[in-house]
């Protein structure tokens, strides 16, 4: 039996990264799951939620259970909205025994994607083939609210052609945080040139991460600093052949 998958872009993937959806689609039908993409779609609620209101991260949450809430299996391409959804709604909604609940249900139904695949499907070989170095980045909300660690880089071990090579400082933040790098871009500027400085000692051709937030910090980094080292999603290397 095929799995249902229903993919939940993102805000960041869709208006910015529309390619990374693309990706994780063809990853996934490949992988034998029938897909599909709610047009109702719009948010996690998350910016909200992050800035303190918490009232309209309400209202965009009670949309988002009603969006997906007949899906067999919820991917998200970003270990932040996955955590938003499967942890904090549980927050938002304490004091609302009905959405509680409606959340509670939906939650191990969400899948960050790289996790769907190797824990869900079981598959580390999705048949990829990319010659280049690469490194990975480890996103601060998949690694320490989801324990994502081993999951992408399987994945990335079994790309035919890849070498995958640690950074020193894989699980420090690359200072995006969202509204963080807006209301401190000092400190998240300094954060970037520490994180683009353990790349550089890699090497390699290209940074990977499961979040497309985190790699547009670390682009914009790289760009600034003239550097040739380019950003991919692990959608994006697993769809290439």
């Amino acid at each position: 039996m095929n799995p249902r998958v229903s993919i939940f872009v993102t805000c960041v993937v869709d208006q910015l990264f529309p390619r990374v959806g693309l990706a994780m689609a063809d990853v996934l039908e490949r992988a034998g799951c029938l897909v599909d993409f709610p047009e109702r779609q719009t948010c996690c609620g998350q910016p909200a939620f992050n800035s303190g209101y918490h009232d309209d991260a309400r209202r965009v949450a009670r949309y988002f259970l009603d969006v997906f809430k007949d899906s067999e299996y919820i991917v998200v391409p970003s270990g932040s909205c996955t955590s938003m959804i499967t942890h904090h709604y549980a927050d938002l909604f304490r004091d609302s025994p009905e959405w509680l609940d409606r959340a509670k249900q939906i939650a191990p139904r969400v899948w960050e994607f790289s996790t769907f695949l190797v824990e869900v499907l079981q598959i580390t070989d999705v048949g990829a083939s990319l010659e280049t170095v690469a490194t990975y980045h480890d996103s601060c909300h998949a690694l320490r609210e989801l324990q994502i660690k081993e999951a992408p880089r399987k994945l990335l071990r079994h790309v035919r052609g890849l070498e995958l090579r640690e950074m020193d400082t894989a699980e420090e933040c690359c200072g995006f945080g969202g509204t963080f790098s807006v209301k401190f871009p000092g400190v998240s500027g300094g954060m970037a040139r520490t994180k683009i400085d353990s790349i550089v000692r890699t090497n390699a051709d290209v940074v990977v991460s499961v979040d497309s937030s985190c790699l547009m910090q670390i682009q914009g980094a790289l760009s600034r600093a003239g550097l040739p080292t380019k950003t991919m999603h692990l959608a994006e290397v697993l769809a290439a052949r």
